[in-house]
């Protein structure tokens, strides 16, 4: 298998948040958001991970250091657009020749399982959606052979554009060599000033390389940008975790009052009445009964 890398974009402001906790240390299922960036990037094989913070956010580079090193720090400052972000990881990936990962420490349900299908490609691929609602959402445009032609802002695509409903996830790979110097190329000409990632796709068809797009389901890239959106994602999170839990024969007469954690470990034959929170660090074995109400932690 070709060497893998993953860059994780986290240096957003997340003002919509209105929390002093930076956007990406905010938990789903008692995870940090940025925790499950990485578990999915290390799941992945990725033998380099480079995670993008900014300035502004001190903490946010504390937890990146202590889960992953020093050396998994980029800094981008000040910010300048996702391209710009994404070059900020150059240094730390200075030598790498396998495949990069371009992937975001806000969309917590993304996992190994949903990347894996945009490696292997000689050129640039990019993880697309079928949206529900593509209102807002960047159109991937197609040909007739399914290569990825373009990827057009929703405030500046034609009426036939718009109703296009495969949509950007943002999250793209390729070769880490034609991905940077891809990125050497593109411009800030926009009304913000920024250097944009969606750009690479246009550059690497100028170039004769092959651009592609591979399909993910619309809540597994879904991004958490106010605190609305995250408990929407912890909605998501639990309802996957209890059905996981009830196919393995776990029985839950109300399993919508059941909520679990990351790290839950539980076995079938295990009876978990109504109004229970697992909390981080369980382990229940087959034969126990959960009494309703309980709120567990730290516990076997």
């Amino acid at each position: 298998m070709t060497a893998r890398a993953a860059i994780i974009l986290a240096a957003g402001q997340g003002t919509r948040m209105k929390s002093s906790l930076p956007k990406v240390l905010h938990p789903v299922g008692g995870r940090a958001m940025l925790d499950h960036a990485i578990d999915a990037a290390e799941a992945l094989g990725c033998e380099r991970i480079v995670v993008v913070v900014g300035d502004h956010s001190p903490s946010v580079r504390a937890h990146v250091v202590a889960r992953l090193g020093e050396a998994a720090v980029a800094v981008q400052d000040p910010p300048l657009g996702t391209a710009h972000a994404v070059r900020a990881a150059a240094g730390a990936l200075a030598g790498f020749e396998g495949e990069v990962i371009v992937t975001y420490g806000d969309t917590p349900l993304l996992k190994a399982s949903d990347i894996a299908p945009a490696f292997g490609g000689a050129g640039v691929t990019v993880i697309g959606f079928e949206a529900r609602d593509p209102t807002g959402y960047g159109r991937l445009l197609t040909d007739a052979d399914g290569g990825l032609e373009a990827i057009v802002e929703h405030k500046e695509a034609t009426p036939d554009q718009l109703k296009v409903t495969i949509c950007n996830s943002g999250v793209m790979a390729a070769p880490a060599a034609l991905m940077f110097s891809l990125l050497t190329q593109v411009k800030n000409e926009n009304s913000k000033g920024e250097y944009y990632l969606t750009d690479v796709v246009e550059l690497a068809r100028a170039r004769g390389a092959a651009t592609s797009v591979v399909m993910a389901d619309e809540d597994a890239v879904m991004g958490v940008n106010a605190q609305g959106e995250l408990a929407q994602a912890e909605a998501l999170f639990q309802s996957v975790q209890r059905d996981a839990a009830m196919a393995k024969g776990v029985h839950m007469p109300a399993p919508d009052t059941v909520h679990f954690s990351w790290d839950t470990q539980i076995e079938g034959g295990v009876t978990v009445e109504p109004y229970v929170v697992f909390g981080p660090g369980v382990t229940v074995a087959s034969g126990a009964r959960i009494r309703a109400f309980s709120h567990i932690e730290g516990a076997t």
